[in-house]
């Protein structure tokens, strides 16, 4: 019989298991499984973190679910289950685990059918949607942007700016529920990434003072066409992120919206990257409606499916 464990901390095979997994979802969804933040949080044991691991009777790993937060009003699951165990139960038993684990919502996504289906099973409310927007990339974006008078650009420098990256962070997003509580370990860890480069996580100073940054993200997968300058008639290829944009709440209404977002696709454009994406909000109409007007199209969308009181 099927069967739900329940761990603090994955093991090194546990996680290949997981990620091998996801993987496969992903190829089968045409969307990514899971969330950055859950790939992160598999293995040791962190405060917070549940791990449910469901396997069928022969031993073979058919799911796998996340409670992040665990324990408090913000705690949240994503989960996964292999294309070949599922429409026999396996999402549900899942679903009811990280429920009972303490999870207050769950993130589908790609919202796709299956995960809509599921969420309706069980009851679950529709409350919050995350698109995922993208736009080409040419030989114009490659130009840096002016910025405001007073302002000026330059790039993290790992050691001198990890504290006041991290206070800034938490001031831009006092009112996000995930990005907002990023602590200097968790800056750490995504330096740590295979992706992390300092050159394209730009900062903006006013005075000496930190006030805004845009941290772009290129996996490693994204290989660059070319670079700027190089024989034009090379091809573009690949896929850069708009990773984070934030702005110091003091510095809100200077003007520096625009042209922060132009820093980050000028450096993606001078890498050769063809195309550029980035994630926002479907309530933050503001940043939506800006992003529209510098070429941004919607293309993918996460839901959040609140748990019933009970």
């Amino acid at each position: 019989m099927a069967a739900t464990e329940r761990l603090d901390a994955v093991d090194d095979s546990g996680t290949a298991e997981v990620l091998a997994l996801a993987s496969r979802a992903a190829d089968v969804d045409g969307v990514g499984a899971v969330s950055e933040a859950f790939r992160l949080a598999l293995g040791p044991s962190r405060d917070g973190v549940v791990h449910l691991l469901r396997r069928a009777d022969d031993g073979v790993l058919v799911g796998y679910a996340q409670v992040a937060a665990a324990g408090t009003p913000d705690a949240a699951a994503e989960l996964v289950v292999d294309q070949s165990a599922r429409r026999v139960g396996h999402g549900r038993a899942l679903l009811d685990a990280a429920v009972g684990a303490g999870a207050r919502s769950v993130w589908a996504h790609g919202d796709l059918e299956g995960a809509r289906a599921l969420a309706a099973s069980a009851g679950l409310a529709r409350s919050r949607e995350l698109y995922r927007m993208e736009r080409p990339l040419a030989d114009a974006d490659a130009a840096d942007p002016v910025l405001p008078q007073g302002y000026s650009v330059r790039a993290f420098q790992p050691g001198r700016d990890d504290h006041d990256w991290v206070r800034l962070n938490a001031a831009a997003f006092a009112h996000h529920r995930e990005q907002g509580r990023l602590t200097l370990d968790d800056l750490h860890e995504r330096m740590a990434q295979p992706w992390f480069d300092a050159a394209g996580f730009l900062l903006v100073e006013r005075e000496g003072r930190l006030v805004a940054f845009h941290w772009t993200k290129v996996e490693p997968g994204s290989t660059a066409g070319r670079a700027h300058g190089s024989d034009p008639s090379a091809a573009r290829s690949g896929t850069g992120e708009v990773y984070v944009v934030g702005v110091d709440p003091a510095e809100q209404g200077r003007g520096l919206g625009g042209p922060l977002t132009g820093l980050g696709l000028a450096h993606l454009a001078r890498r050769g990257l063809a195309t550029v994406d980035l994630y926002v909000d479907g309530d933050n109409t503001a940043a939506r409606r800006t992003y529209g007007r510098l070429g941004f199209e919607d293309v993918a969308l996460d839901v959040q499916y609140t748990v019933a009181a009970t």
